[in-house]
């Protein structure tokens, strides 16, 4: 049985040093685990795995620790039904950079999914632009691209679709 974590709380609580131990001592195993600083805030994302026993136990106990620690934690037991689904489909790694515009990640997005495309993971931030005073936005996904989609096709809407929004990019497979 898996468990997926999401925590969000103050930079102020070393609240995953908090949290690793008890995962430890409920026996149950890390998967993955993602944190990252968000402005003030950190937010950790962890896949966990044990019986329901181990899981339950460890519900409960994170129960407490957001109450202590005054964070705020989700959990989402995951349905294991479509372990194969992805089985035949080709990752692949999109990087785009562009003025920082208000639907420039919600744009690519909706152009992926709308080819249902799946997003495994998004990352992108804003900064200011050396020798320019203007932000700009830079994002990398990792996506994963169904065996039915000609990659040929799907490269020169994608690129089409950037040009129109004035995005520079680059979309190409993962190499392992």
């Amino acid at each position: 049985m898996q468990l997926a974590i999401t925590v969000l709380g103050n930079n102020q609580f070393n609240f995953i040093g908090e949290i690793l131990p008890v995962v430890r001592d409920c026996n149950c195993n890390i998967l993955e685990i993602r944190s990252s600083q968000l402005g003030q805030a950190t937010g950790a994302y962890l896949l966990i795995q044990g019986n329901w026993n181990q899981i339950a136990k460890l519900e409960n106990t994170l129960d407490n620790i957001q109450k202590r620690l005054e964070i705020k934690i989700h959990l989402l037991r995951p349905d294991q039904k479509d372990k194969d689904k992805g089985k035949d489909c080709i990752p692949y790694s999109l990087e785009t950079i562009s003025l920082d515009k208000d639907s420039v990640v919600e744009s690519i997005t909706s152009f992926l999914y709308d080819r249902d495309i799946n997003i495994e993971e998004i990352t992108g931030s804003s900064y200011q632009a050396p020798y320019i005073q203007s932000s700009v936005f830079s994002t990398k996904f990792v996506i994963i691209i169904p065996p039915s989609l000609p990659l040929l096709t799907l490269r020169e809407e994608f690129l089409d679709f950037c040009d129109q929004l004035n995005i520079d990019a680059i979309l190409e497979p993962i190499k392992r």
